[in-house]
């Protein structure tokens, strides 16, 4: 599959289109496949929960937009902020396995993101 502003466009369209304001694009070879990667686009107004992952990292790399990823103590506290930015050179962070985290939209999104193995829902102490 090519990753084009086609296919950008088309999925942005899908996120706009959506009530959650969101809309992933699943990039693995099959549903046996035990990774994780996805295109998520993001509109603005999209509201993501603080969460974390206890098993895995995850990286987001920055397609098209602008957002802000927000790291969190464990009382739910802000205790860093990353503004990516593709035109600024602000391509994609990696969020370290058990940070808690969320991202905010600042303009229209499309980000790469991947985690280690299989999808599996959060878990209730996994979200703020």
């Amino acid at each position: 599959m090519l990753i084009d502003d086609r296919l950008l466009d088309e999925l942005m369209k899908e996120a706009a289109e959506s009530p959650r304001l969101r809309m992933n694009r699943d990039m693995r070879n099959s549903a046996e496949d035990k990774s994780q990667r996805m295109l998520n686009a993001l509109e603005m107004g999209t509201v993501l929960p603080i969460h974390r992952h206890r098993t895995t990292s995850e990286t987001q790399v920055l397609l098209r937009g602008r957002i802000d990823v927000m790291f969190y103590d464990d009382k739910g506290e802000e205790i860093e902020r990353f503004h990516l930015d593709p035109r600024k050179g602000m391509y994609a962070v990696n969020v370290p396995i058990g940070q808690w985290h969320n991202l905010e939209v600042i303009e229209p999104a499309v980000i790469f993101e991947a985690k280690d193995g299989a999808y599996a829902p959060l878990a209730e102490e996994d979200v703020i």
